[in-house]
């Protein structure tokens, strides 16, 4: 019988190491698990952030898209054209005058500057 005991002591001992070891890379793999987990959370919310920006600029994109096709219909009618010469080019059709309103002239008096610290005290000096 005391042979007996004396192996299961062995076993035991051999059996509580491999629990042990076994514990330890269970808690490794759990942790490799976690630390794996909250990387891809912390890069999926950069990456949604990212997409809401995008969306955001698709959306402004789509806006201005609308606002220049609706001009490059316009510019196809002759209302258009002509307006466009008129502004930008200063074209008149035939039998039409230009005005020009121009801004009054100054007299021909300067307005007089007046003169600073320095010059009125080399004007004294006479320089």
């Amino acid at each position: 019988m005391i042979a007996k005991f004396k192996k299961n002591k062995r076993q035991s001992k051999s059996s509580l190491i491999f629990a042990v070891f076994l514990g330890v890379l269970v808690l490794v793999v759990i942790g490799f698990l976690v630390v794996s987990n909250l990387k891809i959370n912390q890069r999926r919310s950069v990456l949604t952030s990212q997409l809401e920006d995008l969306k955001q600029q698709l959306q402004v994109l789509q806006e201005r898209k609308a606002y220049l096709e609706g001009k490059i219909s316009e510019s196809a009618h002759q209302d258009f054209l002509e307006k466009e010469a008129y502004e930008t080019f200063n074209l008149k059709k035939p039998g039409e005058e230009v005005v020009t309103i121009l801004p009054p002239e100054e007299k021909g008096e300067e307005t007089k500057k007046e003169k600073g610290f320095w010059e009125k005290f080399l004007g004294k000096l006479k320089f």
